[in-house]
């Protein structure tokens, strides 16, 4: 009964955070909207900040799932476009962290720490699908190439909803669809002929 009410807090943490921004829900938004007494989700939980380091763990793993290099065989572009659904769509479940990222970050130390750790494998691990599919022929880049364009996809895909809202968008889901193409078709310009092609009608297939 107790792991369940636990669960249940971090699950409405997460709507609700996502729904109305990290900054503007409390331990006692929660507990209300839960029916429970603050009492309750602080036996569970010790503050916010326990409740939204929990949340990040179930970010971490999911995200750890989603960066997977292709094992044995070189990638291809159909490798790449996968890895981003499913790193946007995680990006998507925890929007929050990433609307309000820099605020969470700046009072959380252990956050910022993991975070940076998970910008890194991100990092690194970009890197290597962008070096396969230069190994596989797919795309012409210089080494420096690579490590500008797995830099760019990461930055990017990171701040893609800051800058959707930024610019006035309204539907987030729309924005991350969007997020998915902006990151694919920065690897345009180094692609050969067959594959730009086959990525033009990927993108014309995913937004119509």
């Amino acid at each position: 009964m107790a792991r369940d009410t636990r669960q249940r807090i971090l699950d409405c943490a997460l709507a609700m955070f996502n729904a109305q921004g990290e900054p503007r829900v409390t331990t006692n938004h929660i507990a209300d909207e839960l029916e429970i007494s603050p009492g309750n989700l602080y036996y569970h939980f010790r503050n916010k900040d326990d409740i939204i380091e929990q949340l990040f763990a179930g970010y971490e793993a999911r995200m750890d799932d989603a960066l997977v290099v292709p094992d044995g065989r070189l990638p291809e572009l159909e490798d790449i476009w996968l890895q981003l659904h499913l790193v946007f769509e995680c990006i998507w479940d925890y929007r929050f962290l990433y609307r309000d990222l820099l605020e969470i970050l700046s009072r959380n130390r252990r956050l910022r720490v993991r975070f940076s750790r998970i910008l890194r494998r991100a990092s690194e691990r970009a890197h290597a699908v962008i070096a396969g599919l230069a190994r596989a022929g797919i795309l012409r880049a210089s080494p420096a190439e690579i490590d500008a364009a797995a830099t760019n996809l990461i930055v990017v895909a990171t701040f893609w909803l800051n800058y959707s809202a930024t610019r006035g968008d309204r539907d987030e889901q729309v924005a991350i669809r969007e997020g998915i193409v902006q990151v694919m078709m920065l690897l345009a310009p180094a692609l050969r002929d067959a594959e730009r092609v086959h990525l033009n009608a990927l993108v014309k297939a995913y937004t119509h």
